[in-house]
């Protein structure tokens, strides 16, 4: 993959969660960068840059901190039914 740095980078992450709907641990995992950095750019950098994309992004990713309770409650009921499943 090619290298993105400061505008674009920021820029680039804004479209693939416009696009795809990520979290910041999907668009961390897709451009192969922490989590950290892809949460700074798109909370902190992105708004300086591009305002329009940043509000943007910043309600797509109020709706998916408002999900993730239920997103990691799905996955703990899956641990443990892969488990149940495997001692039978």
């Amino acid at each position: 993959m090619i290298e993105l740095y400061g505008k674009e980078r920021s820029e680039a992450f804004a479209q693939y969660v416009i696009d795809t709907g990520a979290t910041v641990r999907q668009t961390a995992a897709y451009f192969g960068i922490s989590k950290s950095t892809v949460h700074k750019d798109l909370s902190t950098k992105l708004r300086r840059v591009n305002k329009t994309l940043y509000m943007r992004v910043k309600d797509i990713l109020e709706i998916n901190k408002s999900e993730r309770h239920i997103r990691g409650g799905e996955a703990t009921k899956l641990k443990y039914l892969k488990r149940k499943g495997k001692s039978e």
